[in-house]
């Protein structure tokens, strides 16, 4: 079993992921601000950097089946520091579904064991919604 530790680097890391999606979801509610979403890709980028490292980030972003999340995700990053906003978001979005799909399985458990709201994500058409992608799951 893998132990995850939590030093300093790594909680700094999640910090920054925290803001970069806090950012990007404030510019998302203004409209698709620029300068939000700017800033939120860079902290959530850097963010992941520092939670697992440069190196497991350069191989998971350089495996050859994710390389069309990361291609689209890296051409939505360019365009939302160009100014295109809208398309930057579309194509980012779709990279992310694409190189995160692996981690839905782990995702569901996760929401159907929170004490309040788990019980939504345990309803039948939530829980075939999950299943449905659950084989699709490649160990890292």
């Amino acid at each position: 079993m893998v132990s995850f530790e939590m030093n300093d680097r790594k909680k700094i890391g999640l910090g920054l992921t925290g803001f970069g999606m806090f950012f990007s979801f404030l510019g998302i509610i203004f409209f698709f601000d620029k300068g939000l979403l700017a800033m939120g890709n860079i902290l959530f980028v850097s963010g992941v950097m520092l939670t697992i490292g440069l190196k497991s980030t350069l191989q998971f972003f350089t495996k050859p089946k994710n390389y069309k999340g990361t291609i689209s995700f890296g051409i939505g990053f360019l365009l939302v520091l160009m100014g295109w906003a809208v398309t930057g978001m579309i194509l980012e979005a779709y990279g992310f579904i694409i190189l995160f799909s692996g981690f839905w399985p782990t995702l569901s458990v996760f929401l159907q064991r929170i004490p309040i709201i788990g019980w939504l994500f345990q309803q039948p058409y939530v829980t075939s919604f999950f299943d449905r992608y659950r084989g699709k799951r490649v160990p890292v």
